[in-house]
């Protein structure tokens, strides 16, 4: 049997896809978290996360969150890693708790990436750009239902 026709190694396959897989934690996931981390400092820190809450508590305390909540709906929607880094470090300064998390996983999976996935696949596949604006805000509404159901769930 020739070499081109040898079945690879079990071991060969899963060497490979944890290459794979570390290519992507190093490259994009890690950076995205530790983003996040940083911003979410940088915002403790200038006092602008305050503002942040203020502005957005009546809109999050509808679903049971603190206003500062809303930073990770933001960030959401450019990377999901990077909206976790962001409850990760609102949970780490104790503006979240556990009930908070819970209440905000199924909006950052439901709106997570929108704004890469615009330019990743819409544009790709030729979307009408008049249907995107659309799109934004069905996932956003999306996001607020699951919030409100969660936030009656725990």
């Amino acid at each position: 049997m020739s070499a081109e026709n040898a079945k690879p190694m079990i071991t060969d396959i899963f060497v490979t896809g944890a290459r794979k897989g570390w290519t992507i934690a190093t490259t994009s996931t890690i950076p995205n978290v530790m983003m996040a981390f940083i911003i979410i400092k940088a915002l403790m820190i200038t006092g602008a996360l305050a503002g942040i809450g203020k502005v957005f508590a009546p809109i999050m305390g509808l679903v049971g969150l603190p206003g500062e909540a809303a930073a990770v709906l933001m960030s959401a929607m450019m990377s999901m890693g990077g909206a976790v880094g962001v409850v990760m470090g609102l949970y780490e300064g104790g503006i979240l708790g556990g009930e908070h998390i819970a209440i905000l996983a199924p909006a950052i999976y439901l709106m997570g990436s929108i704004v890469q996935y615009m330019g990743r696949i819409l544009g790709v596949v030729g979307t009408e750009g008049r249907l995107i604006p659309p799109m934004f805000v069905i996932c956003i509404i999306n996001a607020f239902v699951a919030m409100f159901i969660m936030n009656i769930l725990v």
